[in-house]
């Protein structure tokens, strides 16, 4: 009788400190510390790994969850509440903000970097420039040309992208092509020279050892923009600089969007994208800040 006393004693006090083990390890939810869930465009997974990278360098106890996919992969689970923050090209429509407005739920949109999508060729092509009007009568199923695009995904941002900018409603059957991944662009560009990628600058720029052997193999295009628009009085390249000062035509923002509808670790890290530091992230990466920090000067004296 006394030896199943002390089991029982024994197995209580094991009960108790286990129970007071997990209430001690339970991360508090604050903007800097907790869990929050991310969904993520595969066109900027890179930019996103450093960023989140950093940020819990700074701050130990956040962890960033985040899923990948194209676009219209990830964009239901955000529409229907399943996932409450997402990384997208575009803002939403009003129609898709239906589910948290009939929740009275705000949404939080906040630009934090710009993106280009990147015309890539074969190095062995001597013609490496190309017209908007061009691009768009490929798209069209016009051009005489002869060229040929090729897209990551057939239900990517990038794609979506052209189709919109372009005014298509379809594809046409020829002219315009879609793989799996970034990657398979670059790689098909790097093996065909009659083809030109399209792919976004961020990818191009990572350090990507599943490419790294086909980067040699190919170079990015420039583009001129159509007349009257800012771009239109040269062919310029995705260099940061022309990013940033909107010369180069095939830009796209980033958003991070938010409906988390609480201060907690999801809002801290929005927030902490367009800060100074996870801008100069981004400054970093060849991508095109929101926001510049202003450079402050020490004027001394020396009368």
């Amino acid at each position: 009788m006394k030896k199943i006393s002390l089991a029982l004693v024994l197995l209580v006090l094991l009960f108790g400190a286990c129970r007071r083990k997990d209430k001690k390890d339970t991360v508090k939810e604050t903007r800097t510390s907790g869990t929050t869930k991310l969904l993520v465009d595969a066109s900027f997974a890179r930019i996103l790994d450093d960023q989140i990278e950093v940020f819990k360098s700074d701050y130990p106890n956040a962890n960033v969850m985040t899923t990948l996919g194209n676009e219209n992969q990830i964009l239901p689970d955000f529409l229907n509440g399943k996932t409450k923050m997402i990384v997208l090209s575009r803002m939403l429509k009003p129609e898709e903000e239906n589910y948290y407005k009939q929740r009275q739920v705000p949404v939080y949109t906040d630009r934090f970097a710009i993106d280009g999508i990147a015309l890539i060729t074969n190095v062995a092509n001597i013609d490496t420039n190309i017209t908007v009007s061009e691009v768009f009568e490929i798209m069209k199923g016009t051009s005489k040309s002869g060229r040929k695009l090729v897209f990551d995904n057939a239900n990517s941002s990038t794609i979506r992208y052209f189709i919109d900018s372009a005014k298509v409603k379809e594809l046409p059957k020829s002219g315009v092509y879609t793989l799996q991944s970034n990657n398979d662009v670059i790689k098909y560009i790097a093996e065909h020279k009659d083809y030109i990628g399209v792919v976004g600058v961020n990818w191009l720029l990572e350090n990507n050892k599943d490419i790294l052997a086909y980067l040699p193999q190919v170079k990015m295009m420039g583009v001129k923009n159509l007349p009257g628009k800012k771009g239109d009085d040269s062919y310029y390249k995705p260099t940061q600089n022309n990013l940033i000062g909107a010369k180069y035509p095939f830009l796209r923002n980033v958003y991070i969007i938010n409906a988390e509808y609480s201060d907690g670790l999801g809002t801290g890290f929005a927030n902490w994208l367009t800060s100074q530091r996870g801008q100069l992230i981004v400054l970093k990466s060849g991508l095109g800040p929101h926001k510049l920090a202003p450079r402050e000067f020490n004027i001394k004296n020396t009368n």
